[in-house]
């Protein structure tokens, strides 16, 4: 029988611990009160969905409710919300190195800090004034997930239920708040998808209409991706970089086209990689499953597997 824990032995480890506090600050931030919570984006993501997918997510919609009242009571408070973890996340970025040079310049001067509230107020209602496109574009990719799956009974089974339209709906979500320049946020969004999904998307991608994930998990499509309309991935299949260029220091060059181009109508099977940013793959192609590919591939195009990229004729 091992002897109990004493409460000297845990002020000890305590101490250690929390020495590590003041040597290793990467990975904590003690006193900030500006960091993005993760638990206020997840809940405005989860109003998002309600007000995308009403009667789907959030509470049931009768029938007689009054859908004007209904939207702008959840707009309004998306955009109170909205604005609180921009603020916090704004502040956050411009003290800690944020990358996102343009949200801060303002004619020919630098934004204030007393500016921003004003400017978390703009983008949370620029960002809010998406949501009719969102949810056009969001019905194409139902519709096109009950066209491509045989398996597929209703549109009601692919909105509860698929994890590759969950993924998808998300990411339209997140990509026009990237597009805005907002740090944190879409990423934040993003990786909740992953975990609940198994589908990696980048809110930096860019994905036309009617795009379908067939089951879904391991699919990674990266930052600059490019996709078309009515594009079909399988499980397993990424869209993701070749080489990174490095800066004479040895870090990573940040920017630039690294991932795939992918035209429209084309199919994806299940474990296909497809890597770099000058890979096209041509309008209408089909990538079989577990190929390698590394350079681009004609329209029309059929590529099997064990070709290694090779490009097969229509």
């Amino acid at each position: 029988m091992t002897d109990r824990i004493t409460e000297s032995q845990l002020q000890e480890l305590a101490g250690q611990v929390a020495g590590t506090y003041r040597h290793d600050g990467v990975i904590n931030r003690i006193g900030e009160k500006d960091l993005p919570s993760q638990t206020m984006v997840l809940g405005i993501l989860q109003q998002l969905l309600t007000v995308v997918f009403p009667g789907y997510h959030g509470e049931p919609v009768p029938w007689e409710t009054d859908l004007q009242a209904f939207v702008a009571e959840h707009l309004s408070r998306l955009h109170a919300d909205l604005v609180v973890v921009l603020n916090q996340t704004l502040r956050f970025s411009r003290r800690h190195g944020c990358s996102c040079a343009e949200l801060w310049t303002e004619g020919e001067g630098e934004l204030p800090e007393m500016e921003i509230p004003r400017l978390a107020d703009r983008l949370a209602m620029e960002y809010l004034e998406h949501l009719p496109d969102i949810r056009a574009i969001l019905r194409t990719d139902v519709q096109a997930a009950y066209e491509g799956d045989p398996a597929a009974i209703s549109t009601d089974e692919i909105i509860l239920c698929y994890p590759g339209l969950f993924a998808i709906a998300v990411h339209r979500l997140a990509h026009p708040l990237q597009v805005l320049g907002v740090p944190l946020i879409p990423r934040i969004m993003n990786e909740w998808a992953h975990h609940r999904s198994g589908v990696d998307i980048h809110p930096g991608a860019r994905i036309g209409e009617g795009f379908f994930i067939d089951h879904g998990t391991g699919t990674v499509i990266g930052e600059t991706t490019v996709i078309g309309t009515r594009v079909k991935l399988y499980q397993g299949v990424t869209l993701g970089a070749l080489s990174f260029k490095r800066n004479p220091d040895g870090t990573l060059v940040k920017g630039g086209q690294r991932h795939p181009t992918v035209e429209d109508e084309v199919t994806i099977y299940a474990g296909a990689t497809i890597l770099g940013g000058q890979t096209t793959i041509g309008r209408g192609a089909v990538i079989g499953g577990g190929v390698w590919i590394t350079s681009s591939v004609a329209a029309g195009a059929r590529v099997q597997g064990g070709k290694h990229g090779v490009s097969l004729a229509p």
